[in-house]
């Protein structure tokens, strides 16, 4: 079973998430981020730009659609919207949430009559909502937007799956057909989790971002005048605030301007992002200084500094997966484990020989490798990761050690190498010159252990 899987890794399709132009998403949780509808409002594409105009004469009419007097249909609508499990987007472990209520929805669909220039002019932003209806969050934004332009999704998905042979099925999907003013099923050829059955719908990164430009927190440390300030703290007291924004809306209208005029600051949040080159030397150093042992917590911070230094140098060959990953009896904890992406002749030879889908790497900040590291490294080495793992280390292992590594292999056909501090700063230095990629280090110490072999 592999830790954290991701659709190509279910698939077994070698996919990079920095050369793809969506997020790849995991089959059994969110991915925490969110769309956020002001980066396709701010956008240079004409596209985002129309899809930004569409969400938002969609979520006005479901307003108009209320004053009219269709209440109860356009309440229905609204909570529907409200969730979108089908992008994966959020803190959800099972890529299932919650609709908001009945009485939220019609909480905010009160707002078009009870705010005079919404009622006449409709949201120039939707956002606005976080700052008017409490149980109104990132989230609910995210889903909404996800909702109104799921028909986009559906085609951009099944576009790019058919790009990169990812398999699709027969599945019912509801969404709003903004035509009609409803919900319909519809039945689509999507990429399906076949154990949960539940389809899949890709996301451009360019729309991703923690939080959304427009947002409660911002709009209260910043924009929120200093004598409401001082009356309300804005979490004890978040109600007033809200009640207090709904009967002073253009003081909202305000900070729309300047959040508006500040747009060049508003960039998409990356799903991963390296360290400088700069903190990668300094990391490294501070490594070479640690005592080896449990000094004044030496192996935590051992632990600690190599699991930065070494996610941010072998991507994107190798993403991280997870990190401290205890197994399911409790008993067995993987300091890091890397998902294989097949990216390199190396990488694919490991995954060919020895099915290693996932690479463990364990830290141990040790004067001297013993027999039992290497077993417990080897204990972990299942059917989930295949016959390979890395072994860090700060020295050179004595030649008992490393022989017991070579009768592994002849014995089981079990692979694991052992790096130390000088390999270590081999891979800072291939980082920095940029004349060859980290993982080569780890690459050689492949093909040198493979030379040590019996034939």
């Amino acid at each position: 079973m592999i830790i954290r899987p991701r659709l190509n890794d279910y698939y077994g399709i070698p996919l990079l998430q920095a050369e793809v132009d969506f997020a790849i998403p995991f089959m059994d949780e969110d991915i925490p981020l969110y769309v956020d509808p002001f980066l396709l409002w701010k956008s240079p594409s004409q596209m985002d730009n129309m899809l930004h105009g569409g969400i938002l004469s969609s979520f006005n009419y479901l307003g108009s659609m209320y004053i009219e007097g269709k209440r109860q249909e356009a309440i229905d609508n609204m909570v529907f919207l409200s969730e979108c499990d089908e992008v994966g987007l959020g803190l959800s472990k099972t890529r299932k949430g919650r609709p908001i209520s009945a009485d939220t929805a019609k909480e905010v669909l009160e707002l078009f009559e009870s705010i005079p220039k919404v009622q006449q002019y409709g949201f120039k932003h939707f956002e606005q909502i976080q700052l008017l209806v409490d149980q109104i969050s990132k989230d609910r934004v995210s889903d909404i937007a996800c909702s109104l332009i799921k028909s986009f999704l559906i085609d951009y998905t099944v576009d790019h799956c058919l790009k990169l042979n990812i398999p699709l099925q027969s599945v019912d999907v509801y969404r709003y057909d903004y035509k009609q003013g409803k919900v319909i099923k519809e039945s689509v050829k999507l990429p399906v989790n076949e154990e949960s059955k539940q389809s899949v719908l890709f996301v451009p990164k360019r729309w991703l971002r923690f939080s959304p430009w427009l947002n409660f927190d911002d709009y209260f440390e910043h924009y929120l005048i200093k004598d409401i300030e001082k009356e309300y703290d804005g979490e004890k007291n978040r109600i007033e605030v809200l009640k207090y924004n709904r009967e002073n809306f253009d003081q909202i209208e305000r900070y729309v301007s300047l959040r508006e005029a500040d747009r060049g600051k508003c960039q998409n949040d990356p799903l991963f992002s390296k360290i400088s080159v700069l903190s990668a030397k300094r990391k490294i150093a501070d490594i070479k200084k640690l005592p080896t042992g449990k000094t004044a917590n030496a192996d935590k911070e051992y632990e600690r500094l190599m699991g930065q230094v070494l996610t941010s140098m072998l991507y994107p060959h190798m993403d991280f997966a997870t990190e401290q990953s205890r197994t399911e009896s409790g008993t067995q904890i993987r300091d890091i484990i890397f998902y294989n992406n097949i990216s390199t002749d190396f990488l694919a030879e490991i995954h060919n020989e020895f099915d290693c889908k996932q690479i463990v790497v364990e830290l141990k900040n040790v004067q001297k490798v013993e027999r039992e590291h290497i077993n417990q490294l080897n204990r972990y080495m299942s059917d989930s990761f295949g016959r390979f793992g890395i072994l860090f280390t700060r020295n050179q292992p004595p030649k008992e050690i490393f022989q017991n590594t070579i009768d592994l292999w002849s014995g089981q056909r079990r692979c694991i190498l052992i790096m130390d501090d000088t390999d270590l700063s081999d891979m800072g230095m291939c980082e920095s010159s940029k004349q060859r990629f980290p993982i080569e280090v780890i690459k050689r110490k492949f093909i040198k252990f493979k030379q040590s072999c019996p034939n």
